[in-house]
């Protein structure tokens, strides 16, 4: 290998140990920054059916192919009973049943979901966060997340959302330093009213 040669090898593994590096400083700036949640969520307002526009692929959901949603109900204990609903690519409706527990009350902004089996759900493990990060006044459309910028849904009470909206809450989003690149759009079959 020549002077040239060695240089221009050289010269790329520089570049791609800068990209490399970069991707990272952005990456843990972003982690580092505290995830802010809204200031005051009112439970009795929140609780209904929200209809899924947008989210962060995820696992748990990879099997959701069209009319997304989740209902939230008070239950008994005082904690919101959670219950999530798509079609699959086969046409049948998946259902998922969890509870959600609040952890800074009474500001009631963050709670952690817990999908184990009801009687498993006392334990304090397999649980994930769903923090409140931009909700309009009205509680008509909501920026839900987590403090690790993994996960995230924009969610609407009605099953459409104009893209002005949905402009607006993505924007919040990567100012809070999520990446919106790779969000998954839901397709909603249901009707305006």
């Amino acid at each position: 290998m020549n002077n040239k040669q060695k240089t221009k090898s050289w010269l790329k593994k520089l570049t791609l140990l800068s990209v490399i590096l970069g991707a990272g400083v952005w990456a843990t700036a972003h982690a580092q920054k505290p995830m802010p949640t809204i200031a005051q969520v009112d439970l009795g307002k929140y609780l209904g059916v929200w209809y899924e526009i947008a989210r962060k692929p995820m696992y748990f959901q990879k099997q959701c192919v069209k009319n997304v949603q989740a209902v939230y109900t008070l239950n008994v204990n005082g904690n919101v009973s959670v219950e999530n609903s798509c079609v699959n690519q086969d046409g049948h409706i998946e259902q998922a049943q969890g509870e959600a527990y609040v952890v800074n009350a009474p500001h009631n902004s963050k709670l952690r979901v817990s999908f184990l089996p009801e009687s498993l759900r006392w334990l304090p493990v397999g649980r994930g966060d769903y923090w409140i990060l931009k909700l309009d006044a009205n509680y008509q459309t909501v920026l839900v997340g987590e403090p690790k910028r993994k996960y995230m849904w924009v969610l609407s009470r009605e099953p459409h959302l104009s893209d002005e909206v949905l402009q607006e809450y993505l924007k919040y989003a990567q100012s809070l330093g999520y990446r919106t690149n790779d969000l998954i759009y839901t397709v909603q079959a249901q009707k305006n009213n």
